[in-house]
């Protein structure tokens, strides 16, 4: 059985947890370690109940509080050598794994499967969690949708899927167009209609659990990242759930 939850998910931090039996890994953590302990709080969790932190990349939303966490309460981290070499953060006090970024690791009761994507950071990855029985893929931070990545999400029970933008509200906003171009480029971040593709094209017959996650707060709306994805899969919209920047949203479970 695997359960997952968000602190919160968005340009001002994100940060996921997954547990199976006794085993809670963080998934980033891009909130200070006051916030990040509150927001553990809410979800009845506190950081000694943490087995370690994974890290997807060096930007500050991902990363910023991770180091510092994992060094207050002893927990290991885990990240490629990309990630670390651009973190430039120091080694003191920090029981550092790296990690190839194709190469599965077993961490307590739960198999990772880090994949690569195509982001404008040094060495991203994302992550597929699995405990023999039942599989969570994780997708944010991506540019553009390569076939490997439809291959490692296909089969998934859950999976938190980046909607970053509208590409109508992101044309209209009043970002500069050097920004705009990176958002919506091949190193940038997944627009609404590119992840509802992406459903249309992975095997999506064994998903209990479909989250919409590091929406923009400027350029997207909730409402127009759920239907999109609800109408590939065909389902009402409620369904599909959001992952919001202040509360993230609560304990799910793959059964």
């Amino acid at each position: 059985m695997i359960r997952f939850a968000s602190l919160g998910s968005g340009s001002a931090g994100n940060s996921l947890l997954v547990e199976s039996g006794d085993t809670c890994l963080m998934l980033d953590c891009g909130f200070g370690l006051r916030e990040t302990v509150a927001r553990l709080a809410r979800l009845r969790r506190q950081p000694a109940d943490l087995t370690g932190v994974l890290v997807t990349h060096e930007h500050g939303d991902h990363l910023g509080g991770a180091c510092r966490l994992a060094r207050k309460f002893s927990l290991p981290v885990w990240m490629t050598h990309g990630t670390w070499c651009a973190a430039r953060e120091p080694n003191a006090g920090l029981d550092l794994h790296v990690i190839d970024s194709s190469c599965p690791l077993v961490i307590g009761r739960l198999e990772v499967q880090p994949f690569p994507v195509p982001h404008d950071a040094r060495e991203p990855v994302q992550y597929v969690f699995s405990d023999s029985a039942h599989r969570l893929g994780v997708l944010t931070d991506i540019g553009e949708i390569t076939p490997h990545v439809r291959d490692v999400l296909s089969g998934c029970d859950g999976l938190v899927l980046e909607c970053n933008h509208d590409a109508a509200m992101l044309a209209a906003s009043s970002y500069p167009l050097a920004v705009k171009r990176r958002i919506a480029g091949r190193l940038g971040h997944l627009e609404n209609s590119a992840a509802a593709n992406l459903l249309s094209q992975i095997d999506c017959s064994r998903l209990q659990h479909l989250v919409a996650a590091h929406l923009s707060e400027r350029n997207n709306l909730p409402k127009l990242a759920v239907g999109a994805l609800a109408r590939v899969l065909g389902c009402a919209e409620s369904w599909v759930g959001v992952a919001t920047p202040d509360s993230g949203f609560d304990w799910r479970q793959i059964v």
